[in-house]
């Protein structure tokens, strides 16, 4: 019988407990990947930038954007990093020169494996102690709050 891990959270998430595991679940699991990232020399989300990229090479700077949810200057400071590094570059479209195209070097290309790897282990990590109909679950529950969450209206600043 495994027991459950101390309650650590502070009495102001008492009416929010889920909402509070899921903070507690995602920095836990954001941290542990950004270790295997910086082993990779790479930054938080420049790994689903890449990812994107190798599904389909060629993407403009607002494709990427919109693929993977971050704000604007977040995506142009990573995707500059990146450049800097030598794994992608930018260019001017030919149909439009204020439109910046992105495509992978070989270099880029090249982390595919590496990332890959990566993405395995970490799930490895993940899944310790969990059948594969848990997994199931887990992955369809988490679909479900995303999509609550997606779907409800921001409340106003």
């Amino acid at each position: 019988m495994t027991t459950s891990p101390p309650d650590r959270r502070p009495s102001a998430a008492g009416g929010g407990r889920l909402s509070f595991a899921i903070f507690t679940l995602a920095r836990a699991h954001r941290a542990h990947a950004a270790g295997m990232l910086r082993d990779l020399g790479l930054h938080p989300g420049q790994e689903l930038l890449l990812m994107r990229l190798f599904d389909r090479d060629g993407q403009t700077q607002s494709e990427l954007l919109d693929a993977v949810g971050l704000d604007h200057s977040t995506v142009s400071k990573s995707l500059r990093r990146m450049q800097e590094a030598g794994l992608l570059t930018r260019e001017p479209a030919e149909h439009d020169r204020r439109v910046q195209l992105v495509r992978l070097t070989d270099r880029g290309r090249a982390m595919r494996e590496p990332i890959e790897a990566m993405w395995s282990a970490l799930e490895d990590i993940s899944v310790q102690g969990l059948s594969a109909d848990e997994i199931e679950s887990f992955v369809a529950l988490a679909q479900v709050i995303e999509k609550s969450i997606a779907d409800r209206p921001r409340a106003a600043d």
